[in-house]
């Protein structure tokens, strides 16, 4: 399947009798969980039973799985203690998205919280040393067969490290472009950082310049979310497919790109993991307009 489809879901009991029974439930192709508390530092260790269970009934189901670190990770923190909790989070769900199958672990790029201009650029320098000596260790155990870790720019709120694709090569760079780092591609936070995502032409021009910054392949998942507020707005406010300001024609358009060949599209819309929700049949039909009618949907 060139596009597979999903949303976010909740763990619920478990991994196994709660995520992968939702997500079967919902007619997922694609999914996407946390393995912890996604507001907290815990480093849940999991059932290596359940774990294995749900990476079974997910291969079974063919159900490609993601994983979502903690919102408070932020790796160009000048706070010690949440730089090393974040590094030490990151390394964390690589390894619990490793056992169970899950392919890429999604990783917010950060911000370097410099209030003072003055200092900005100190500090900007500063929080990207921070990047490259905490993950590349933790990049460099992956092997060759680890999950990706996903970096996803942000809306451009506070003192971003990587807003929008333009922000990339600087970050991609810090990490030496390392083999195992790929991107994940939210199209809110894009639009909001300043991507027209809103006008014909808009999504195919976005991942035009994203091959061209970061290089073939990297993409490997996209947010697909409609956007409360208008291109440039710098607010992460999701909305439901075709009710915001980015508009249907761009996921049409996502869709058919050559960059997003293989790349599973992930729904985290209002309401998107509810039994009757609209958007992520929505989805599918955009994916099969996209593909026309010899398409394979």
């Amino acid at each position: 399947m060139r596009n597979p489809v999903g949303t976010h879901v909740p763990v619920g009991r478990n991994l196994r009798d709660g995520a992968l029974r939702t997500a079967q439930e919902l007619g997922c192709e694609a999914v996407q969980v946390f393995v912890g508390n996604p507001r907290g530092w815990s480093l849940t260790p999991g059932d290596p039973r359940v774990d294995a269970g749900f990476a079974e009934g997910a291969r079974a189901a063919g159900l490609r799985t993601f994983v979502h670190t903690p919102y408070l990770v932020n790796l160009g923190s000048p706070t010690p203690a949440t730089y090393e909790r974040s590094v030490a989070v990151v390394a964390h769900n690589l390894e619990r998205a490793a056992r169970i199958g899950a392919e890429g672990v999604v990783v917010h790029t950060g911000s370097f919280v410099e209030v003072d201009p003055e200092r900005a650029e100190e500090r900007y320098a500063a929080a990207m040393r921070q990047v490259r000596e905490g993950l590349l260790p933790v990049l460099d155990a992956l092997g060759e067969d680890g999950p990706w870790l996903l970096l996803e720019p942000t809306a451009g709120q506070g003192r971003s490290l990587c807003a929008g694709v333009d922000d990339l090569p600087a970050y991609l760079d810090a990490v030496d472009r390392h083999p195992r780092v790929g991107v994940c591609l939210d199209t809110c936070h894009v639009f909001a950082a300043g991507a027209p995502l809103d006008e014909p032409g808009g999504a195919t021009a976005t991942l035009d310049r994203l091959v061209e910054v970061a290089g073939e392949g990297r993409l490997r998942l996209v947010h697909a979310n409609d956007s409360l507020d208008v291109r440039g707005s710098l607010r992460d406010r999701h909305e439901k497919i075709g009710q915001g300001h980015i508009g249907l024609g761009a996921f049409e358009e996502l869709f058919r790109h050559p960059a997003t060949d293989g790349v599973p599209f992930v729904l985290e819309t209002p309401g998107s993991r509810d039994a009757d929700d609209p958007d992520l049949p929505l989805l599918k039909k955009l994916r099969e307009a996209a593909a026309g009618p010899e398409g394979d949907g």
